[in-house]
């Protein structure tokens, strides 16, 4: 299927097969363009991002040329549109102008999702979503409070588009997705019913298109399009990874959870390399090696893993692509040339990560890639038995250093977590471990499905809130998933706690009910692990996890499914409704209940205080509460969900009913 231009008597189309994708007319011109005049501020990863565009044109008049056609402005010709296979490509050409704005067809009612990873809004429609990977904030809500007051403070409360993971490619229900084949900032525009506008920082801009009858179909493309993750290891969905970060004492803690009858697949201490307590809460020493720091944390750590091995127990770090000025490999790197340096000069180019600098480690350099490969991931923890880690940040390149490649930053910010995923993909397959050791991380952009196996939702705040509490994990996951990211988790408990906020021992069980059907259920101390709840603080919660531990390992066939489905045809194992029953428009928007696979349907409780819940069956099948076994039609249901009893249904025709009825027996 290739595209066409079709001519008409007040401008032209693009039609791909039966699809229209973009309509030019006198009125609603296709394409626009101007000159830039931008101002980019970065503090602690939090980007302020503005520009005053000048010499603004919007051509009316065209006419055809070879491979496509020109658009004309004064009887000149300002832009071309070149078409080839299933792409085309807008291009001013006067290279002055580096902003465009491209205009694509929209139809009345039609619902759009992607744009990457989105907290806030599975569906598009109505929002602008700038494409630029950053923090995505605390709060993430300007009415509320906590947002307010971390704007004035540290200029970190960010809004609901904000997110580590943009992508600019977006779904439509006309079952068409439309993909910008660029690295650039841009901004996905849905606030114009009339079209789709896609703004592009840049003098050119490719457009890749994908059409198929059914939304599944689509994903399996997008999927192949970006690449396809590896199967999960087995060891990481039969059992929760404990997050403790309390030195040598964690190896004692973990047994806590194994006596308690959790299904324990792994210990987690991201403070393996060091500790830092700042104003932010404990954060870790940014030094990645086995060096005194961490010898003085975990004393005889190659043991004390191996000893875990042995008992089916894998130990798993933390690691980032920058390196504290303080730290003992500092001066190796600047010595090597492997930072990032300041524009015209010499010198490493330091970020300030929140009272305390880091250099940049510059990705653009195969020699510096190789070199975090084999060096730190190999050496420093694969060869002592590490068997995983977070990959964390990502995301803040600034946009006024100097890159090796002499490659413009504000074209390689959004590649950077691409380049830093690839980085950790490469130093598995040097050790023979793709698909057995694992690595996640928050931060992405298009391409990072080919290199990262899991994603993980970012730094929730510890509550229930709208815009950055446990319910935007859900989204996270399927919009996700959308765009070609099989597998997600989330910090289960949550992550920041600022200004009062902590966790309450609701949070904490209704986390661990939600985080049991994903395929990786992760715990993490948080921030302020000192001031918060955690797991193994009371009896009750050690036991809640437990049991909630015990239903996510008796999943295990059922994922092991899911995640030969992901590496076949692409397909999430977290899924919106609509992936299903795309025939159902009032699906389109469900954001907090997803399938798991097609067989089980899940509704966490994500609502302080709610003791039931609205829950919608979709299909013509009827379904089985896991926990009562009483069957419904479909439907839509008032659901009772004390604490302890998520809404949970399975299908009545599915191959593993006799699986999810045995679920029951955690709770008899």
């Amino acid at each position: 299927m290739e595209l066409r231009i079709v001519a008409n008597p007040d401008g032209f189309e693009l039609e791909f097969g039966e699809t229209t994708v973009l309509r030019h007319t006198q009125l609603c011109p296709a394409v626009a363009m101007a000159v830039g005049n931008p101002c980019v501020e970065m503090y602690r990863g939090n980007f302020q991002i503005e520009d005053e565009p000048s010499c603004p044109i919007a051509p009316t008049a065209w006419r055809k040329c070879d491979g496509g056609l020109e658009l004309l402005g004064a009887g000149k010709p300002v832009a071309r549109i070149v078409v080839s296979g299933n792409a085309f490509t807008v291009q001013a050409l006067d290279s002055s102008f580096d902003r465009l704005w491209v205009r694509l067809y929209a139809e009345a009612g039609e619902t759009v999702w992607g744009g990457g990873e989105q907290m806030s809004y599975l569906t598009l429609n109505g929002r602008a979503f700038p494409m630029w990977t950053s923090e995505p904030g605390v709060g993430r809500d300007k009415a509320s409070e906590l947002t307010q007051l971390m704007d004035e403070t540290a200029k970190a409360g960010g809004d609901y588009w904000n997110t580590n993971y943009p992508q600019p490619t977006f779904l439509t229900s006309r079952w068409l997705a439309v993909h910008l084949d660029e690295t650039c900032y841009s901004v996905l525009d849905f606030r114009d019913s009339a079209h789709h506008e896609v703004e592009v920082w840049a003098n050119s801009a490719r457009f890749e298109l994908f059409v198929d009858s059914h939304p599944r179909g689509l994903v399996s493309q997008l999927s192949s399009r970006f690449g396809r993750q590896p199967e999960l290891p087995e060891w990481a969905t039969g059992g929760a990874i404990i997050g403790i970060k309390s030195g040598a004492s964690s190896f004692d803690r973990i047994e806590d959870f194994i006596n308690a009858g959790a299904a324990v697949s792994g210990l987690w201490c991201e403070d393996w390399a060091g500790v830092r307590e700042t104003s932010f809460g404990r954060r870790l020493f940014w030094d990645w090696q086995h060096g005194e720091r961490s010898k003085a944390r975990y004393p005889d750590l190659p043991r004390r893993i191996a000893d875990l091995n042995a008992r089916g127990i894998r130990f798993l770090a933390y690691a980032n692509p920058y390196l504290a000025v303080d730290g003992d490999l500092f001066e190796e790197v600047r010595t090597a040339g492997h930072f990032c340096l300041r524009q015209n000069s010499d010198e490493v180019y330091l970020v300030d990560f929140g009272e305390f600098d880091c250099g940049v480690l510059d990705f653009t350099r195969e020699e510096t890639r190789a070199w975090f490969a084999e060096r730190i991931l190999g050496q420093e923890m694969l060869d002592i038995g590490i068997a995983g880690w977070m990959a964390d940040f990502g995301e803040y390149l600034p946009t006024d250093l100097q890159l090796s490649d002499g490659s413009d930053p504000m074209e390689a910010h959004n590649q950077w977590p691409v380049l830093w995923a690839e980085v950790n993909a490469q130093a598995l397959a040097s050790r023979d471990r793709t698909g057995d050791a694992l690595f996640f991380m928050r931060a992405g952009f298009s391409g990072v499905q080919k290199h990262c196996p899991l994603l993980w939702a970012g730094d929730q705040c510890v509550d229930f809130t709208r815009h950055d509490g446990i319910g935007t994990v859900i989204t996270a996951a399927l919009s996700a998933g959308l765009v070609g990211n099989a597998f997600s988790h989330s910090d289960c408990g949550g992550y920041t706690s600022m200004h009062g906020h902590v966790r309450t021992a609701e949070l904490l069980q209704r986390w661990c009910e939600m985080a049991a059907f994903a395929p990786v259920m992760r715990t993490h101390e948080g921030n302020r692990p000192d001031d918060n709840l955690q797991y193994d603080s009371t009896p009750e919660l050690l036991t809640c996890f437990a049991r909630w531990s015990r239903v996510h390992a008796r999943l295990a066939p059922y994922v092991r499914t899911l995640c030969s489905e992901a590496v076949a045809i692409g397909l999430p194992a977290q899924r919106p409704l609509f992936l299903h029953y795309p025939d159902d428009p009032a699906l389109f928007a469900v954001q907090d209940q997803f399938m798991y696979g097609s067989d089980l349907l899940v509704a966490p409780v994500i609502e302080e205080g709610a003791q039931h819940r609205q829950v919608v069956l979709p299909g013509n099948v009827s379904w089985n509460h896991v926990w009562t076994g009483e069957q419904y039609a479909p439907g839509r249901y008032e659901i009772s969900a004390p604490l302890g009893y998520p809404p949970v249904f399975y299908r009545l025709d599915s191959p593993y009913a006799d699986l999810f009825a045995d679920l029951r027996r955690e709770f008899e």
